[in-house]
């Protein structure tokens, strides 16, 4: 077990586990209540801060899985990440409508990234 690596670990959860020299981040949030533009900006900072820690960045994005509470808000959550993803460094990515842990929560992105 040696050879994984968890970032701010909890009880529940990990914020981010990196194993092989791939970074998986747990679910990030936006602030609740926050319109989905606000949310989305800030559930990417909170990526950008976490991939920081791992010793990564956006540069390195593998895999993007997002989760909005409904579709109608598909296209500004889009002007979000169109504005923060690494031009010519897209990931795969995966977009979906989910009911969030509370109603007060619009967006949640789950990324896995590669180590230099």
């Amino acid at each position: 077990m040696s050879d994984i690596k968890r970032i701010k670990p909890g009880t529940r959860m990990s914020q981010a586990v990196i194993h092989n020299g791939i970074v998986y981040l747990a679910g990030q949030v936006g602030t609740p209540g926050a319109d989905i533009q606000t949310q989305a900006r800030t559930a990417l900072e909170s990526v950008d801060a976490l991939l920081a820690e791992a010793g990564t960045d956006k540069t390195r994005l593998l895999q993007a899985t997002v989760w909005l509470a409904d579709m109608k808000d598909f296209a500004a959550a889009n002007e979000v990440w169109d504005a923060w993803v690494a031009p010519g460094n897209p990931p795969t990515r995966a977009c979906g409508e989910a009911k969030l842990a509370t109603p007060d929560y619009l967006y949640e992105v789950i990324i896995v990234a590669a180590l230099p």
